[in-house]
This record gives C-alpha cells, sequence and structure tokens, in this order.
C-alpha cells in the first residue's frame, strides 16, 4: 500500500466508530445526496447484485438495502475498522460479503448489476479513477447502472474556494466540537478532487452511456453511468 492510501486508511481506522453519527453535519445536502443516489440506481432485477467499492460502515449500502432488500451486497474497503461497523449494522445477513482491501487494485471475480460507492473514489489520483472507471465498466452486467455519490474540484480556483468557504462554515455552525471539525479538516487535506467535467469525459471514455450529474450541491455530486453495448 502506498504511503497516500496508508494514510488514507489511518485516519478512516480512527474515526469508524463515530463516522455515521457525524454524516448529517459534514454533509448539507444529506437527504438529497443520499437519496438521489438511490433513486436512480434501478434494475429489473429482484435479488441485484450490488458492489459497493469504498463502503466504509456500510451507510451507503444500507440504503440500497432498503430498496432492495434481497440484494447480494459485496462491501469493499481499505479500512477493516470502518468493515467492523458495517459488519454490526447488517448482524449476521448472509447476503453480504466484506472484502477489506484495495478497491483500485482489487482482482474481482465476478460480475455485478449495480456498482455503488459514496465519497471514496475522490481519494485516488486522477489516473487511478480513470483506470477504476474503466474497471467498473468491466464489471458491470449488461445494463448495469453506476452511481458515484462524491465531491469533485470546481472548475475554476475561485469556485473551488467558493464551495470549500460554504462547506466550512456550515461545519462550524453545525454543532460539531473542535475536535470532530479539526479531523473533518485534517481528512479534507488528503482529498485529490477532479472537475465534475473530466470525470463525466472519463465515464464515457469508460464506456458508459447516458453518463451525467444528476445532482449537484457545491461540490457535492451524484453521477451516473450506465453500461449499454448496443447503444449507439
Amino acid at each position: 500500500m502506498d504511503a497516500s492510501k496508508k494514510k488514507v486508511q489511518t485516519k478512516f481506522d480512527d474515526t469508524a466508530g463515530r463516522y455515521d453519527s457525524q454524516r448529517k453535519q459534514l454533509i448539507p445536502c444529506f437527504d438529497d445526496f443520499y437519496g438521489i443516489a438511490v433513486s436512480i440506481a434501478e434494475t429489473e432485477k429482484e435479488s441485484p447484485k450490488i458492489l459497493d467499492i469504498g463502503a466504509g460502515t456500510g451507510l451507503l449500502a444500507s440504503f440500497f438495502m432498503d430498496k432492495y432488500p434481497n440484494a447480494q451486497f459485496t462491501l469493499i474497503d481499505i479500512s477493516e475498522k470502518m468493515l467492523d461497523v458495517a459488519k454490526e449494522r447488517f448482524c449476521d445477513n448472509p447476503n453480504v460479503t466484506y472484502l477489506v482491501g484495495d478497491y483500485a487494485k482489487y482482482p474481482f471475480s465476478e460480475k455485478f448489476d449495480l456498482v455503488i460507492s459514496s465519497l471514496s473514489i475522490h481519494h485516488l489520483t486522477d489516473p487511478e479513477k480513470v483506470a477504476l472507471y474503466r474497471t467498473i465498466y468491466e464489471l458491470l452486467n449488461e445494463k448495469g447502472i453506476f452511481v458515484n455519490a462524491d465531491q469533485v474540484l470546481g472548475s475554476t480556483p475561485y469556485l473551488d474556494n467558493m464551495y470549500v468557504d460554504d462547506w466550512k462554515r456550515k461545519v462550524e455552525a453545525s454543532g460539531l466540537s473542535p475536535e470532530a471539525i479539526k479531523a473533518a479538516y485534517e481528512r479534507l487535506s488528503l482529498d485529490i478532487f477532479a472537475p465534475l467535467q473530466a470525470q463525466l469525459n472519463w465515464l464515457r471514455q469508460a464506456g458508459f452511456v447516458d453518463g451525467d450529474c444528476v445532482y449537484k450541491y457545491f461540490n457535492f455530486v451524484v453521477l451516473f453511468g450506465r453500461k449499454d453495448s448496443t447503444a449507439a
């Protein structure tokens, strides 16, 4: 594991136990952000196979489990302690499999109907993001859907500063403790945001059709892509 990913792993190991309790204060658009991600991930299968990359505590997967209670879930994350929280969340659910590892390099051996992710892919370098989008396309069954709820870089320095300043104002007025705010800012320093348009281009280059940003709140976005090899 390279040094940058080791830092990410350490930070999330340290915050695993209190991660979920801070989500609504750290994500001003929490309800729309997660709700829209779930709403656009449609499949006709009653028991779809769902891969959650950077699954963390299983927060996003829990919302999908409400929508697809018979789904087979695979949760992968670099932080074993975050996945330990997910295991507690889902108890002994036999439909959930846990993988500790770097999803950018993991040798997946099966296909999925839905690949989902939230607030994780921005930890990758841009070349790793490009490669991951190609990998996800290959992992999807035909007509499969990819949904990425994440954060992006502003398209200009002015806009990016505006996004960050707005987020900090809201976080500092959220009621979080100074220690929690400091930890959030430290995690922010490890992020590698990429511009929205670049990521949409990477999705299309990977083969996705209907690649789009279906939701945007400052730098919080929900990206969508569909695999359809018959599309023109």
